[in-house]
């Protein structure tokens, strides 16, 4: 039988199980993936720690996982365009991509380029639709001076990128073990810490036009306080800055679509795009993944392979 991760009750990472299910079956709409890596993501540790409960109640037993790539198993009756042993990227809203197989809507999967890795794909969905909606919502563009927080991490890698590509000088605030690699791809890194906000008025010149937050604890404060007009700033975590400030708050809602992944995949097959892996693990390791992503200081991101 395949297995899954499922957990029974809020609570840490110990609730988390791997367990034998039953084999899903596409439906009408569906395919049947065999998953080749699925991403984690912080928020599935919101969710399962019971901090979303209000926005996104869980079911017990629940599965977990939405970002997902692998190979057409089965496919279900009235799908149209997609094959048995096609190479796919894609997502699922029923937290259930952290298994052996999934059944997914085909309108949620788009072809995997052959040159994107397996666990490149699998990591894409939240973390790359997050940071094309946020670099969207500032308005990145050409002259702009962007700031991001947590450039390095899962969301930050991806959005400090797609900033640059816009054509916006893009100032990323980091921990110096990845200054190297945001200097790399053209961002110009900052340390995080006292002192920040003359840190960032120096780089810039004294003028910021766009703020993406995608770390919290203040930022969204920081931004306003560097003059950053709030319909330019867009946090991912800090919800109660957005009722409070009247600040963006898109994220992953905003740009879920298959469309998204597509451009997003082709970006990466073209080089114009990097999706960095801290790190993958075995499905039955999934405690251990969660433990490193929860110390908040990887770059890029972490996958699980079935």
């Amino acid at each position: 039988m395949p297995k899954a991760v499922r957990f029974n009750g809020y609570g840490g990472i110990d609730v988390l199980r791997v367990v034998e299910v039953e084999r899903p079956v596409p439906g009408p709409g569906q395919v049947l993936i065999r998953v080749k890596a699925a991403g984690i993501n912080p928020g599935e540790t919101s969710i399962r720690e019971g901090l979303l409960h209000q926005r996104w109640p869980a079911t017990f037993p629940s599965g977990q996982g939405s970002d997902l790539a692998g190979v057409a198993e089965e496919i279900g009756e009235g799908v149209e365009g997609a094959s048995v042993g096609d190479e796919l990227i894609g997502f699922t809203h029923d937290r259930a991509s952290h298994a052996e197989y999934v059944a997914v809507p085909a309108g949620n999967l788009t072809p995997k380029p052959g040159n994107v890795p397996w666990e490149v794909a699998g990591a894409l969905f939240i973390a790359g639709t997050t940071a094309y909606a946020a670099v969207r919502a500032v308005g990145a563009g050409e002259g702009d001076t962007v700031v991001v927080s947590g450039a390095a991490g899962g969301v930050g890698s991806i959005a400090v990128q797609l900033a640059r590509n816009a054509g916006a000088d893009v100032i990323g605030l980091a921990g110096e073990r990845n200054h190297g690699w945001l200097a790399g791809h053209g961002i110009r890194p900052l340390a995080y810490g006292d002192g920040v906000a003359d840190r960032i008025r120096e780089a810039a010149g004294g003028r910021v036009d766009a703020f993406i937050d995608t770390f919290g604890r203040g930022y969204v404060r920081l931004a306003l306080d560097l003059g950053v007009a709030p319909e330019r700033i867009n946090t991912i975590i800090d919800f109660a800055a957005v009722a409070e400030h009247g600040v963006k708050g898109e994220g992953t809602a905003a740009a879920a679509s298959a469309k998204v992944l597509a451009e997003l995949a082709a970006a990466i097959a073209a080089g114009r795009l990097e999706v960095p892996i801290a790190r993958t693990y075995p499905l039955e390791k999934v405690q251990d993944a969660f433990r490193e992503l929860e110390r908040r200081h990887t770059r890029g991101k972490i996958v699980l392979v079935p």
